[in-house]
This record gives structure tokens, C-alpha cells and sequence, in this order.
């Protein structure tokens, strides 16, 4: 089995490791890349993981897995990079970030995947897109798929999709909070108490959620079978319509991708 190393040890990086530990993958084969003395400590401690320096883990394994910002990007290759060599795989989870971009500055001829993740991860339902770079093969997109697969799903996508998947699926998590969070506190207006309204709202997207992807029906015919004509969900949608949210959603994703194009720009 391949020696995988993962450089960037926040909520993504640990993420990342323990649905690979939870998905079976032997912890003598991977490394993680820390500086941070305590923080070091507790990944070996809760895991029983190698920590080592950004270097070693470079120069030691066959997958390196980059989970950093995207601003923090051009010094970690930077640092990593006289330690890489051909044959290596470098899988990058940093957003806007392009595999030109990681290409241009790592030795000739590596592969580079580039992934968006996102939050759900946490649970293993992630949501991860994949892109190829220009000297990745099938073995290559095979070994990102299986690293991401730890903590959810996986889909190929061209690179050239990659900015409107961050805004979609990236950053989509917390659209979903923010209605979330609105929808408890309009049933707090209404009368019900924080923890009811709080319960009656998360299972409903809960089930909202199962019904869609268990049925595979469209969300505009599930919506409809709830909307009566003249009754309660007709008014409340009007109010939606009226007030531009699904305008509003789309201007949102555009900002969205328009920053995730600006942050390759950024790096």
C-alpha cells in the first residue's frame, strides 16, 4: 500500500484522516505534516498517526495530500517542493487553487488532482469534486477517488468547472445553515420555542433531503405535491418569489465563483 501524507492539519486535514483511518487505511501508511508541537501531539495521541515535518512527509510518501489555505499555498510549495520527485501524486483541497498553478511550481512532470471538499465531510456525507492535471493517468484520479471516498462521495469533473462547483457545493453547506438558522428563528417569531422550532426545522431538511435523493424525483414536482393551490405553502412561496430569493441564491453562487477565480489570482 502507498505511503499517504497529509500537509495541513485543520478541520479538513483531520477530517481527511480519520475517515481514512475509519475506512480501514493502516495508520503505518500515513504521515501527517504538522508543525504545531501540541497539535502534533494530539493527532498521534487520538489517531496513533506519524507526525512529522512538511519536509519528511514530502519526501516520504507516494501521495501528498495538500489541505491549506489557499493563501498559505505558494509557501508550503515552496518548502515541500525540493523534497518532490516523478512518480509522486500531489492532491490539493485548497480552494480556487489550479493544478497549473501547483504544476508551475513542483518538479517536471507530477501528477497533481485538485479536489473541493466540503463541511459534511465531518460525517461522511462529503461531497467532493475532482479534477485531473496534465500528467495524471487513471491510477492517479483512481488514488484521489479513494481518498475521498473516506468521508463521502466523489465526482469527476473537467478543472474548467471547478469554480462553480466551489460555489455550489463548497460553499453550499453554509447556504443551507444560514436558511436553516433563518427558518428556527421565524418559528421562534411565530410563538415556538427555540428548542422546538430548532427540531421541527433540521428534521425537515433531513427528510427533505432523504426524500430527494431516495426518489430521484425532481425537486420542482416534491415541491409542488406540497403546494396546494390557495393554501399555506402557495402564500409563503409567493412571499419567496416576491422577495427575489431565488435571484438572490443565484447572485450569491456567482459571487462565490467569482471568488474563487480571484483567489488563484490571490496565491
Amino acid at each position: 500500500m502507498t505511503q499517504t501524507a497529509i500537509i495541513g492539519a485543520g478541520v479538513m486535514g483531520e477530517t481527511l484522516l480519520s475517515g481514512l483511518v475509519r475506512a480501514g487505511r493502516r495508520v503505518d501508511h500515513l504521515l501527517v505534516g504538522e508543525k504545531r508541537v501540541d497539535r502534533a501531539h494530539e493527532l498521534e495521541e487520538r489517531y496513533g498517526v506519524t507526525v512529522v515535518s512538511n519536509l519528511e512527509a514530502a519526501r516520504r510518501a507516494d501521495t501528498v495530500a495538500l489541505v491549506v489555505k489557499p493563501q498559505d499555498m505558494a509557501s508550503v510549495l515552496e518548502e515541500i517542493a525540493p523534497e518532490l520527485r516523478q512518480g509522486q501524486l500531489i492532491v490539493s483541497l485548497a480552494a480556487g487553487i489550479t493544478t497549473a498553478y501547483i504544476e508551475s511550481r513542483v518538479p517536471a512532470g507530477i501528477a497533481v488532482v485538485r479536489v473541493m471538499p466540503n463541511t459534511p465531510a465531518l460525517v461522511d456525507e462529503g461531497m467532493a469534486a475532482i479534477s485531473s492535471g496534465s500528467h495524471c493517468d487513471e491510477t492517479h484520479l483512481a488514488e484521489a477517488e479513494s481518498l475521498m471516498a473516506s468521508t463521502g462521495r466523489v465526482l469527476r469533473i473537467p478543472e474548467k468547472q471547478q469554480d462553480a462547483v466551489t460555489a455550489i457545493s463548497g460553499s453550499g453547506p453554509a447556504y443551507i445553515f444560514f436558511v436553516v438558522e433563518s427558518m428556527i428563528e421565524a418559528g421562534v417569531h411565530l410563538g415556538l420555542p427555540r428548542a422546538t422550532s430548532t427540531e421541527l426545522v433540521i428534521q425537515t431538511l433531513f427528510g427533505s433531503a432523504k426524500m430527494l435523493r431516495e426518489t430521484g424525483t425532481h425537486p420542482t414536482v416534491l415541491r409542488e405535491q406540497v403546494t396546494s393551490p390557495g393554501g399555506t405553502t402557495a402564500s409563503a412561496l409567493r412571499e419567496l418569489e416576491i422577495h427575489k430569493v431565488r435571484a438572490a441564491f443565484l447572485a450569491a453562487m456567482e459571487a462565490a465563483r467569482d471568488r474563487s477565480r480571484a483567489l488563484a489570482e490571490d496565491a
